[in-house]
């Protein structure tokens, strides 16, 4: 029997089910906006992590949702970098510690698994917003409304539709939108692990001349890893017997958690990155990996998401006060303009620390071991470095 259509408009239309649609919808319909989600049932299996900064925290903690994400979560009290390059230039050892900032922890790492299951349980619980376990197949922007189409034949309008449906983005397609995009010569490998020794909420990056090795806290003696590699290198570590790869991951942690054993899944994803060229068209605004796309370093993916959707939703929420549109142009470009210097600022520094490590030019070398230098040797320029790390523009206030 088919569907009946939708008739109702909403304010908001939020499209795609991952942490980022999850929360704006959530965002929206707590600001009072009419709203619906569209995407598929959330994903339960996902062995990979995101570690969220102190900003997204207290913006997670508003929507009523953090306390049952933080019982799965581990704190991250220190960030400790280490050169592992083996270059003639080597920058120093530096531990980057919370405390120095008064906060017990920067963040916490969670599973995202454990992050979809209770963003999809708050979202089919929260009032003023309607969940719709579909896929979207057309779009389409008139004049005064938008029209979105589902995979089972049902027809839903609003005033604003929302795009975090990803890289591959069908609705920021169907808007014209074009978007800037890029490759590295590398391939993360991601997984999982145990370990014999107790992490410490501490944790290490070592910096290899393939890009990061990154060791991620996870709650007990677990902890999550980035393998940054050329596609040969993930290649041979992928071909591994479990024991093989476990033994060699060990090696380049040089033991520093003990022996390792393999937790989860081992996936790889090739690094890419991708900008929108607009943040907005009529009755359109791109948010998340729609928007933007980098390397997996320095954890800013999910907490730079955050910050567009608090913008976004304060943009919207303020012109639904005054009873004006929603989804207008003259609505959206505060937003995007807001936006675009933290996205371009995030981006060019991601990029920047990637390709330093893939460089044998000793000038960048150079420069990049004087700055970790710094970082290390310079209280004020470290504790400048840690507040931008969580909260762009925080590290130029003044501080006691």
């Amino acid at each position: 029997m088919p569907k009946s259509k939708k008739t109702e408009l909403f304010d908001v239309a939020v499209v795609g089910g991952g942490p980022s649609g999850r929360i704006a919808a959530l965002s929206f319909a707590q600001n009072g906006l009419s709203t619906v989600l569209l995407a598929p049932a959330a994903a339960r299996v996902d062995g990979r992590t995101t570690a969220l900064w102190q900003q997204s925290l207290s913006q997670l903690e508003s929507l009523g949702v953090w306390k049952d994400i933080k019982e799965n979560a581990a704190p991250l009290r220190k960030m400790r970098m280490i050169d592992d390059t083996g270059r003639l230039i080597r920058a120093p050892e530096v531990v980057f510690d919370s405390a120095e900032l008064e906060l017990e922890e920067f963040g916490f790492n969670i599973l995202n698994s454990e992050l979809n299951v209770v963003l999809d349980e708050k979202c089919k619980s929260q009032s003023n917003l309607e969940v719709i376990e579909q896929s979207v197949t057309a779009a389409s922007f008139e004049a005064e409304h938008a029209l979105l189409e589902t995979g089972d034949g049902q027809t839903v309008q609003s005033r604003l539709v929302v795009a975090a449906d990803g890289r591959n983005s069908l609705i920021r397609a169907s808007a014209e939108i074009d978007v800037k995009t890029w490759t590295y010569p590398q391939v993360a490998v991601v997984l999982n692990l145990e370990h014999r020794l107790p992490h410490q909420n501490i944790s290490t990056e070592f910096h290899t001349p393939t890009g990061p090795f990154t060791l991620v806290p996870l709650p007990g003696r677990q902890s999550s890893l980035v393998c940054v590699e050329t596609k040969e290198g993930a290649q041979r570590l992928l071909a591994m017997a479990t024991k093989e790869l476990e033994s060699e991951l060990e090696r380049r942690a040089h033991s520093i958690l003990g022996p390792f054993k393999i937790a989860s899944k081992v996936q790889s994803f090739p690094l890419s990155g991708m900008t929108a060229r607009n943040l907005v068209a009529p009755r359109l605004a791109l948010i998340g990996e729609t928007a933007h796309v980098f390397p997996p370093i320095g954890a800013q993916g999910l907490n730079l998401s955050l910050r567009d959707i608090s913008d976004l939703a304060n943009v919207v929420t303020k012109t639904k006060a005054r009873h004006a549109d929603v989804g207008s142009l003259s609505t959206l470009e505060p937003y995007e303009t807001k936006r675009f210097k933290d996205i371009r600022t995030r981006t060019n520094a991601v990029d920047a620390l990637n390709r330093s490590l893939l460089t044998g030019f000793l000038p960048v070398q150079m420069a990049r071991s004087t700055g970790m230098y710094l970082a290390g040797k310079v209280g004020p320029f470290r504790r400048l470095l840690m507040r931008e790390g969580m909260a762009p523009g925080s590290g130029f206030q003044l501080h006691k």
